[in-house]
Protein backbone atom coordinates (compact mmCIF):
# COMPACT_ATOMS: atom_id res chain seq x y z
CA UNK A 1 0.00 0.00 0.00
CA UNK A 2 1.51 3.33 -1.00
CA UNK A 3 2.03 6.27 1.39
CA UNK A 4 -0.55 8.43 -0.11
CA UNK A 5 -3.12 5.09 0.32
CA UNK A 6 -1.73 4.66 4.33
CA UNK A 7 -2.53 8.61 4.73
CA UNK A 8 -5.73 8.37 2.81
CA UNK A 9 -6.93 5.54 5.69
CA UNK A 10 -5.92 7.05 8.27
CA UNK A 11 -7.63 10.61 7.88
CA UNK A 12 -10.60 9.09 6.12
CA UNK A 13 -10.92 7.95 10.15
CA UNK A 14 -10.14 11.77 11.47
CA UNK A 15 -13.55 13.61 12.68
CA UNK A 16 -12.98 16.75 13.20
CA UNK A 17 -13.69 17.36 16.56
CA UNK A 18 -10.60 19.30 16.42
CA UNK A 19 -9.10 15.94 16.59
CA UNK A 20 -11.35 13.20 16.63
CA UNK A 21 -13.33 11.34 19.81
CA UNK A 22 -11.36 8.81 21.83
CA UNK A 23 -8.29 8.66 23.72
CA UNK A 24 -4.78 6.85 23.99
CA UNK A 25 -6.47 3.77 24.95
CA UNK A 26 -3.46 2.07 26.68
CA UNK A 27 -1.40 4.80 25.26
CA UNK A 28 1.00 2.45 23.15
CA UNK A 29 0.06 2.97 19.57
CA UNK A 30 -1.75 0.33 17.78
CA UNK A 31 -2.54 -1.65 21.26
CA UNK A 32 -4.45 -2.06 23.55
CA UNK A 33 -4.70 -3.67 27.16
CA UNK A 34 -7.20 -5.52 28.74
CA UNK A 35 -5.98 -5.94 31.99
CA UNK A 36 -4.97 -2.47 33.16
CA UNK A 37 -6.75 0.66 33.33
CA UNK A 38 -3.97 2.58 31.18
CA UNK A 39 -0.63 0.96 30.04
CA UNK A 40 1.60 3.95 30.18
CA UNK A 41 3.65 4.87 26.83
CA UNK A 42 5.73 7.83 27.26
CA UNK A 43 7.27 10.32 24.81
CA UNK A 44 9.15 13.36 25.33
CA UNK A 45 10.47 16.90 24.66
CA UNK A 46 12.94 19.26 25.51
CA UNK A 47 12.22 23.16 25.40
CA UNK A 48 15.98 24.84 25.44
CA UNK A 49 16.56 28.27 24.80
CA UNK A 50 20.09 27.41 22.95
CA UNK A 51 19.49 26.02 19.62
CA UNK A 52 21.57 23.39 20.10
CA UNK A 53 22.22 20.53 23.08
CA UNK A 54 24.48 22.99 25.43
CA UNK A 55 25.86 21.47 28.44
CA UNK A 56 25.47 24.31 31.72
CA UNK A 57 29.19 25.98 31.97
CA UNK A 58 31.21 24.37 34.24
CA UNK A 59 29.27 20.82 34.34
CA UNK A 60 30.90 18.11 32.65
CA UNK A 61 29.51 15.81 30.32
CA UNK A 62 29.23 12.66 32.77
CA UNK A 63 27.74 15.15 35.88
CA UNK A 64 24.88 16.91 34.39
CA UNK A 65 22.30 14.91 34.18
CA UNK A 66 23.22 13.38 37.28
CA UNK A 67 22.48 17.20 38.61
CA UNK A 68 19.44 17.29 36.69
CA UNK A 69 17.88 14.33 38.51
CA UNK A 70 19.31 15.65 41.75
CA UNK A 71 17.67 18.83 41.37
CA UNK A 72 14.20 17.47 39.65
CA UNK A 73 14.08 13.51 40.52
CA UNK A 74 12.35 14.38 43.98
CA UNK A 75 9.41 15.85 42.30
CA UNK A 76 8.59 12.79 40.31
CA UNK A 77 5.93 10.89 41.54
CA UNK A 78 4.45 7.54 41.12
CA UNK A 79 0.67 7.00 40.41
CA UNK A 80 -1.46 4.04 40.66
CA UNK A 81 -5.03 4.25 39.81
CA UNK A 82 -7.41 1.09 40.25
CA UNK A 83 -11.03 -0.03 39.22
CA UNK A 84 -13.06 -2.35 39.85
CA UNK A 85 -15.30 -3.87 37.78
CA UNK A 86 -17.29 -7.12 37.00
CA UNK A 87 -16.24 -10.01 35.66
CA UNK A 88 -17.17 -10.85 32.37
CA UNK A 89 -19.46 -13.84 32.13
CA UNK A 90 -18.59 -16.44 29.08
CA UNK A 91 -21.11 -16.04 26.39
CA UNK A 92 -22.62 -18.62 26.69
CA UNK A 93 -23.79 -18.55 29.63
CA UNK A 94 -26.55 -16.62 28.23
CA UNK A 95 -28.03 -18.83 26.04
CA UNK A 96 -31.44 -20.42 26.86
CA UNK A 97 -30.92 -23.68 26.49
CA UNK A 98 -27.35 -24.05 28.06
CA UNK A 99 -29.49 -21.82 31.51
CA UNK A 100 -32.05 -24.39 31.04
CA UNK A 101 -29.95 -27.72 31.27
CA UNK A 102 -27.11 -26.17 33.70
CA UNK A 103 -28.89 -23.49 35.92
CA UNK A 104 -26.90 -24.78 38.48
CA UNK A 105 -23.87 -24.06 37.10
CA UNK A 106 -24.13 -20.44 35.95
CA UNK A 107 -23.03 -17.75 38.25
CA UNK A 108 -25.57 -15.33 39.77
CA UNK A 109 -23.59 -12.90 40.27
CA UNK A 110 -20.23 -12.12 38.51
CA UNK A 111 -17.06 -11.89 41.01
CA UNK A 112 -15.74 -8.02 40.71
CA UNK A 113 -12.66 -7.34 40.09
CA UNK A 114 -9.92 -5.08 40.50
CA UNK A 115 -7.89 -3.71 37.64
CA UNK A 116 -4.51 -1.41 38.58
CA UNK A 117 -2.78 1.05 36.27
CA UNK A 118 0.72 2.69 36.76
CA UNK A 119 2.32 5.85 35.80
CA UNK A 120 4.07 8.72 36.89
CA UNK A 121 3.40 12.28 37.25
CA UNK A 122 5.36 15.26 38.00
CA UNK A 123 4.24 18.00 41.13
CA UNK A 124 4.18 21.55 39.97
CA UNK A 125 3.02 23.52 42.81
CA UNK A 126 4.57 22.69 46.85
CA UNK A 127 1.01 22.37 47.50
CA UNK A 128 0.39 18.98 45.61
CA UNK A 129 -0.58 20.01 42.20
CA UNK A 130 0.33 17.28 39.78
CA UNK A 131 0.09 17.19 36.10
CA UNK A 132 -0.22 13.59 34.42
CA UNK A 133 -1.67 11.75 31.30
CA UNK A 134 -5.63 11.30 30.70
CA UNK A 135 -4.84 7.82 30.40
CA UNK A 136 -3.47 6.57 33.49
CA UNK A 137 -5.83 7.77 35.76
CA UNK A 138 -9.13 7.52 33.45
CA UNK A 139 -12.21 5.34 35.04
CA UNK A 140 -10.16 5.13 38.02
CA UNK A 141 -11.99 4.70 41.44
CA UNK A 142 -9.05 5.17 43.27
CA UNK A 143 -5.58 6.79 43.07
CA UNK A 144 -2.94 6.80 44.96
CA UNK A 145 0.35 8.97 44.65
CA UNK A 146 3.73 7.65 46.32
CA UNK A 147 6.38 10.53 46.62
CA UNK A 148 10.10 9.89 46.33
CA UNK A 149 10.74 9.77 50.37
CA UNK A 150 8.29 7.19 50.53
CA UNK A 151 4.72 8.61 52.03
CA UNK A 152 1.81 7.21 49.66
CA UNK A 153 -0.76 9.69 50.08
CA UNK A 154 -4.62 9.52 48.59
CA UNK A 155 -5.10 11.42 44.85
CA UNK A 156 -7.93 13.19 43.91
CA UNK A 157 -8.66 13.89 40.33
CA UNK A 158 -9.17 17.62 39.49
CA UNK A 159 -10.27 16.37 35.79
CA UNK A 160 -8.48 14.68 32.30
CA UNK A 161 -8.45 15.89 28.56
CA UNK A 162 -9.00 12.81 26.45
CA UNK A 163 -8.10 14.99 23.30
CA UNK A 164 -4.91 16.35 24.66
CA UNK A 165 -4.27 13.45 26.97
CA UNK A 166 -3.56 15.68 29.85
CA UNK A 167 -4.93 15.51 33.54
CA UNK A 168 -4.35 17.19 36.61
CA UNK A 169 -3.92 15.48 40.50
CA UNK A 170 -4.11 16.89 43.49
CA UNK A 171 -2.86 15.59 46.99
CA UNK A 172 -2.83 17.08 50.53
CA UNK A 173 0.35 17.96 51.41
CA UNK A 174 2.43 21.24 51.74
CA UNK A 175 6.58 21.98 51.13
CA UNK A 176 6.51 19.88 48.51
CA UNK A 177 9.38 19.42 45.82
CA UNK A 178 8.78 20.47 42.44
CA UNK A 179 9.81 20.66 39.56
CA UNK A 180 10.66 23.65 36.70
CA UNK A 181 8.87 24.47 33.59
CA UNK A 182 10.89 24.99 30.44
CA UNK A 183 9.48 26.52 27.10
CA UNK A 184 8.51 24.42 24.86
CA UNK A 185 7.87 26.66 21.62
CA UNK A 186 11.86 26.97 21.34
CA UNK A 187 12.60 23.53 20.69
CA UNK A 188 14.68 22.33 17.98
CA UNK A 189 15.85 18.89 17.55
CA UNK A 190 19.08 17.34 18.35
CA UNK A 191 18.73 18.53 21.78
CA UNK A 192 18.72 16.35 25.54
CA UNK A 193 16.00 15.10 26.42
CA UNK A 194 15.95 13.29 29.84
CA UNK A 195 13.06 11.19 31.17
CA UNK A 196 12.07 10.40 34.77
CA UNK A 197 9.68 7.96 35.75
CA UNK A 198 8.40 4.49 36.80
CA UNK A 199 8.79 2.24 33.95
CA UNK A 200 7.45 -1.09 34.46
CA UNK A 201 7.34 -0.84 38.17
CA UNK A 202 10.94 0.73 38.57
CA UNK A 203 10.93 3.69 40.49
CA UNK A 204 12.86 6.24 40.11
CA UNK A 205 14.65 5.33 36.79
CA UNK A 206 16.40 8.09 35.06
CA UNK A 207 17.14 7.80 30.49
CA UNK A 208 18.74 10.16 28.48
CA UNK A 209 18.65 11.30 24.54
CA UNK A 210 17.94 13.70 22.06
CA UNK A 211 14.78 15.38 20.79
CA UNK A 212 14.20 13.91 18.03
CA UNK A 213 12.17 15.64 15.91
CA UNK A 214 9.41 18.73 16.95
CA UNK A 215 5.81 19.01 15.42
CA UNK A 216 4.88 15.91 14.95
CA UNK A 217 1.02 16.18 14.50
CA UNK A 218 -1.20 13.13 15.62
CA UNK A 219 -2.22 12.11 12.52
CA UNK A 220 1.65 11.26 11.63
CA UNK A 221 1.39 8.63 14.64
CA UNK A 222 -1.36 6.65 14.32
CA UNK A 223 -3.82 9.07 16.37
CA UNK A 224 -5.45 11.55 14.89
CA UNK A 225 -8.22 12.19 17.73
CA UNK A 226 -5.60 14.41 19.33
CA UNK A 227 -5.12 18.39 19.46
CA UNK A 228 -0.86 17.93 20.16
CA UNK A 229 1.83 18.60 17.96
CA UNK A 230 4.17 15.75 20.06
CA UNK A 231 7.94 15.61 20.69
CA UNK A 232 9.50 12.94 19.30
CA UNK A 233 12.58 11.54 21.69
CA UNK A 234 14.95 7.99 21.24
CA UNK A 235 15.56 8.48 25.31
CA UNK A 236 14.49 5.11 26.52
CA UNK A 237 10.42 5.30 27.75
CA UNK A 238 8.43 2.20 28.82
CA UNK A 239 4.79 1.76 30.25
CA UNK A 240 5.06 3.06 33.62
CA UNK A 241 6.68 6.34 31.83
CA UNK A 242 3.68 7.99 31.23
CA UNK A 243 2.80 11.35 32.69
CA UNK A 244 6.49 11.67 33.94
CA UNK A 245 8.25 14.50 32.82
CA UNK A 246 10.65 15.03 30.05
CA UNK A 247 13.43 17.87 31.31
CA UNK A 248 16.21 19.33 29.35
CA UNK A 249 20.20 19.69 30.16
CA UNK A 250 19.08 22.56 32.79
CA UNK A 251 16.60 20.72 34.57
CA UNK A 252 13.46 22.41 32.94
CA UNK A 253 10.56 20.50 32.13
CA UNK A 254 10.23 20.59 28.61
CA UNK A 255 7.19 17.60 27.87
CA UNK A 256 5.02 15.30 29.59
CA UNK A 257 5.78 11.92 28.40
CA UNK A 258 2.81 9.95 26.89
CA UNK A 259 3.09 7.82 23.93
CA UNK A 260 5.03 5.00 22.03
CA UNK A 261 4.83 3.31 18.98
CA UNK A 262 4.38 -0.30 19.69
CA UNK A 263 7.27 -2.90 18.63
CA UNK A 264 9.42 0.23 17.74
CA UNK A 265 12.93 0.91 19.45
CA UNK A 266 13.68 4.69 20.07
CA UNK A 267 10.58 6.12 19.05
CA UNK A 268 8.46 7.47 21.74
CA UNK A 269 6.72 10.85 22.07
CA UNK A 270 5.88 13.35 24.51
CA UNK A 271 3.16 16.86 25.09
CA UNK A 272 4.80 19.80 24.69
CA UNK A 273 4.81 21.26 28.58
CA UNK A 274 2.99 24.91 26.76
CA UNK A 275 0.43 22.97 25.84
CA UNK A 276 0.29 21.02 28.41
CA UNK A 277 0.50 23.97 31.00
CA UNK A 278 -2.59 25.76 28.61
CA UNK A 279 -4.73 22.67 29.29
CA UNK A 280 -4.07 21.74 33.18
CA UNK A 281 -4.65 25.95 33.79
CA UNK A 282 -8.35 25.23 32.30
CA UNK A 283 -8.70 21.97 34.08
CA UNK A 284 -7.68 23.42 37.58
CA UNK A 285 -9.61 27.22 37.41
CA UNK A 286 -13.03 25.62 35.18
CA UNK A 287 -12.57 21.74 36.10
CA UNK A 288 -12.54 20.88 32.05
CA UNK A 289 -11.42 21.60 29.03
CA UNK A 290 -13.51 22.81 25.63
CA UNK A 291 -11.94 22.35 22.50
CA UNK A 292 -13.40 23.69 19.02
CA UNK A 293 -15.61 21.30 17.31
CA UNK A 294 -16.44 21.55 12.93
CA UNK A 295 -17.63 17.81 12.40
CA UNK A 296 -16.54 16.61 9.43
CA UNK A 297 -14.57 13.33 8.12
CA UNK A 298 -12.30 14.84 6.00
CA UNK A 299 -9.06 13.63 3.36
CA UNK A 300 -6.74 15.56 1.46
CA UNK A 301 -7.23 15.40 -2.32
CA UNK A 302 -4.60 14.27 -4.54
CA UNK A 303 -4.45 12.50 -7.63
CA UNK A 304 -4.60 8.86 -6.60
CA UNK A 305 -7.26 9.71 -3.36
CA UNK A 306 -9.70 11.41 -6.05
CA UNK A 307 -9.61 8.52 -8.89
CA UNK A 308 -9.78 5.81 -5.69
CA UNK A 309 -12.61 8.13 -4.09
CA UNK A 310 -14.99 8.61 -7.71
CA UNK A 311 -14.74 4.97 -8.23
CA UNK A 312 -15.76 3.91 -5.20
CA UNK A 313 -18.27 6.60 -3.39
CA UNK A 314 -21.20 7.54 -5.17
CA UNK A 315 -22.61 10.41 -5.78
CA UNK A 316 -19.18 12.29 -5.33
CA UNK A 317 -18.00 14.05 -8.29
CA UNK A 318 -14.91 15.74 -7.76
CA UNK A 319 -13.60 18.70 -9.59
CA UNK A 320 -11.23 20.30 -7.94
CA UNK A 321 -7.44 19.33 -7.85
CA UNK A 322 -6.76 19.95 -4.47
CA UNK A 323 -8.07 21.13 -0.62
CA UNK A 324 -9.55 18.98 1.99
CA UNK A 325 -12.65 16.63 0.64
CA UNK A 326 -15.66 16.44 3.07
CA UNK A 327 -16.16 12.82 3.34
CA UNK A 328 -18.77 12.72 6.10
CA UNK A 329 -20.71 15.20 8.44
CA UNK A 330 -22.04 14.60 11.70
CA UNK A 331 -25.15 15.00 12.29
CA UNK A 332 -26.69 18.18 13.99
CA UNK A 333 -22.24 19.07 14.17
CA UNK A 334 -21.64 22.76 13.39
CA UNK A 335 -20.49 22.02 9.43
CA UNK A 336 -24.44 20.47 8.56
CA UNK A 337 -26.23 23.61 10.16
CA UNK A 338 -23.88 25.67 8.06
CA UNK A 339 -24.68 23.80 4.75
CA UNK A 340 -21.53 21.80 4.26
CA UNK A 341 -22.21 18.74 2.29
CA UNK A 342 -20.64 15.61 1.90
CA UNK A 343 -18.08 15.76 -1.63
CA UNK A 344 -17.91 19.04 -0.68
CA UNK A 345 -13.50 20.42 -1.27
CA UNK A 346 -12.60 22.80 1.46
CA UNK A 347 -10.14 24.64 -0.01
CA UNK A 348 -9.69 28.09 3.19
CA UNK A 349 -10.64 28.27 6.10
CA UNK A 350 -10.98 31.85 8.40
CA UNK A 351 -9.54 33.01 5.12
CA UNK A 352 -6.47 30.77 4.98
CA UNK A 353 -5.68 28.27 2.08
CA UNK A 354 -5.77 24.40 3.58
CA UNK A 355 -3.62 21.85 1.76
CA UNK A 356 -4.67 18.91 4.40
CA UNK A 357 -6.91 18.18 7.25
CA UNK A 358 -4.09 18.55 9.48
CA UNK A 359 -4.02 22.58 8.73
CA UNK A 360 -7.69 22.34 9.26
CA UNK A 361 -7.46 20.79 12.60
CA UNK A 362 -4.88 23.49 13.55
CA UNK A 363 -7.04 26.45 12.37
CA UNK A 364 -10.10 25.07 14.31
CA UNK A 365 -7.84 24.20 17.60
CA UNK A 366 -6.97 28.09 17.47
CA UNK A 367 -10.66 29.70 17.20
CA UNK A 368 -12.82 31.00 20.48
CA UNK A 369 -15.62 28.60 20.91
CA UNK A 370 -18.69 30.72 19.77
CA UNK A 371 -17.20 32.44 16.69
CA UNK A 372 -17.73 32.12 13.23
CA UNK A 373 -15.21 31.71 10.66
CA UNK A 374 -15.28 31.50 7.02
CA UNK A 375 -15.12 29.08 4.56
CA UNK A 376 -14.58 28.02 0.75
CA UNK A 377 -15.75 25.35 -0.55
CA UNK A 378 -15.75 23.67 -4.06
CA UNK A 379 -19.01 21.92 -4.92
CA UNK A 380 -18.73 20.43 -8.41
CA UNK A 381 -16.87 23.18 -9.84
CA UNK A 382 -18.77 25.86 -7.86
CA UNK A 383 -17.59 28.32 -5.91
CA UNK A 384 -19.15 28.63 -2.27
CA UNK A 385 -18.87 30.90 0.84
CA UNK A 386 -20.35 29.75 4.02
CA UNK A 387 -19.65 30.62 7.98
CA UNK A 388 -19.21 28.48 10.16
CA UNK A 389 -20.03 28.85 13.89
CA UNK A 390 -17.67 27.18 15.88
CA UNK A 391 -18.86 25.01 18.99
CA UNK A 392 -17.29 22.92 21.34
CA UNK A 393 -16.81 19.27 21.30
CA UNK A 394 -19.85 17.08 22.49
CA UNK A 395 -18.93 16.06 26.21
CA UNK A 396 -19.11 11.95 25.60
CA UNK A 397 -15.42 13.10 23.41
CA UNK A 398 -13.98 14.98 26.15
Amino acid sequence: MTNQRKSFLTYLSLLLLGGSLGLFGSSVLNSKSSQNISSSTPAEQVPNNSATAAIPPGVSPTSFITEVVKDSGPAVVRINASKVVSAEMPEVFNDPVFRHFFAGSVPQNPEKQIRRGLGSGLIVSSDGLIYTNAHVIEGADKVTVTLKDGRTLQGKVLGGDKVTDVAVVKINATNLPTVKLGNSDRLQAGEWAIAIGNPLGLDNTVTAGIISAIGRHSSDIGEGNKRVDFLQTDAAINPGNSGGPLLNSRGEVIGINTAIIQHAQGIGFAIPINKAKQVADQIITKGKVEHAYLGIYMVGINPEIKQEIQQQAKGINIKADKGVLVVNVANNSPSSKAGIKPGDVIQSLANREVKDPSSIQDLVEKTEIGQQIPITLDRNGQKISLNVRVEPIPSAAN
